[in-house]
């Protein structure tokens, strides 16, 4: 998985912003490694009056797949981060198990039924099953 992070010139941390960012990422998203081609990262300061400026926006592209985009406001890069971060993986979570994980099991149609029905019914009766 390829991870791109882009920090606006606004936003403090540089070197230290983008190994967390990347470190978050790939521990959070270990699951989908190789479902998950590339990530991107873009940290930005918002100039608004309320507390709340500082937003991440990640975007997965998953192979096959459209690209998932989350994002997140808050009052520090860090959590803006791993609060977007946990938005992602449960957006992925939910698109990967939809697209894998059929309620949980495999489909009856492709369970193996064991022996014929033909050769049950003459085992128990004796007799061929009719047709």
């Amino acid at each position: 998985m390829q991870v791109q992070v882009n920090i606006d010139r606004s936003v403090q941390g540089g070197e230290k912003l983008t190994e967390f960012a990347t470190s978050e990422l790939e521990t959070s998203l270990a699951r989908f490694d190789g479902w998950v081609t590339r990530v991107e990262v873009h940290f930005t300061e918002e100039t608004a009056a309320k507390g709340e400026d500082l937003r991440c926006a990640i975007e997965a592209r998953p192979s096959g797949a459209q690209p998932v985009v989350v994002s997140h406001h808050a009052s520090t890069a860090g959590e803006a981060c791993v609060m977007a971060v946990k938005k992602l993986h449960k957006a992925l979570d939910t698109r990967y198990s939809k697209a894998h994980d059929h309620k949980g099991a495999d489909s009856i149609r492709h369970q193996d039924v064991g022996e014929p029905l033909d050769e049950v019914a003459e085992e128990l009766t004796g007799e061929p099953l009719a047709k």
